[in-house]
């Protein structure tokens, strides 16, 4: 984790944020203020099993934990076959999430997350990194 430590400390003033905030306030469709805002889904691909972790296989994940780390955010959830944590990346609400499922299985943990919150599908960022 500690070669993720210079990005984390990055991501406060980081372009992620930026680029959420930016295609939540150049959305097309404009929102009355009353309603709450959709959470943006932040989702890294991985392998579950422990033989993985530290290795190229799991580097999504660790992305992940990085931006929880640097946002405060506790990944403390275990729902839709994923570890998840809600929180923000300046005013936007975002859902980190690490699905418990092989990377070729991910769909179901994602589509059962995206479908539950209906969240829009624009809205929806994967974190993969190819070893």
């Amino acid at each position: 984790m500690t070669q993720f430590r210079n990005f984390s400390t990055k991501i406060s003033n980081s372009s992620l944020a930026n680029t959420v905030e930016d295609a939540q306030v150049s959305s097309p469709e404009p929102r009355p203020q009353s309603l709450p805002r959709k959470p943006w889904l932040i989702v890294s691909l991985g392998n579950p099993v422990k033989k993985f972790n530290g290795t190229g296989h799991n580097v999504d994940f660790m992305m992940v934990d990085a931006i929880a780390e640097a946002k405060e955010i506790s990944i403390n959830t275990v729902n839709f076959k994923a570890q998840i944590g809600k929180g923000f990346i300046g005013n936007v609400p975002v859902m980190l999430a690490k699905p418990q499922t092989f990377m070729n299985s991910s769909g179901e943990s994602v589509g059962a997350i995206v479908s539950y919150y209906k969240i829009p599908l624009k809205q929806v960022l994967v974190i993969f990194v190819h070893p």
